[in-house]
């Protein structure tokens, strides 16, 4: 288990995602823990939660769609009819 300042996460916020990916991160303030950094895969195995649909629809990976070509003279296509 990782601990890191408030101050310390400020200044390094990347190295604190990077540590966060192998393990969760607790962040202290004052000394006392007051957040944890965790990654997603992380988060979704303690709470029981799979990815929604959002997060799917915002995946980098899904298919690319030309609108355009989809509304011209397509289902979208309003003059058409």
């Amino acid at each position: 288990m990782k601990v890191i300042s408030s101050r310390d996460l400020n200044q390094d916020v990347s190295s604190a995602k990077r540590a966060a990916r192998l393990e969760p991160v607790f962040v202290t303030d004052r000394g006392k823990p007051t957040h944890v950094l965790m990654s997603i895969e992380t988060f979704r195995q303690l709470t029981g939660h799979g990815e929604t649909i959002v997060d799917l629809l915002a995946m980098p990976s899904s298919a690319e769609i030309d609108m355009e070509a989809a509304r011209a003279g397509g289902a979208w296509d309003r003059s058409a009819s």
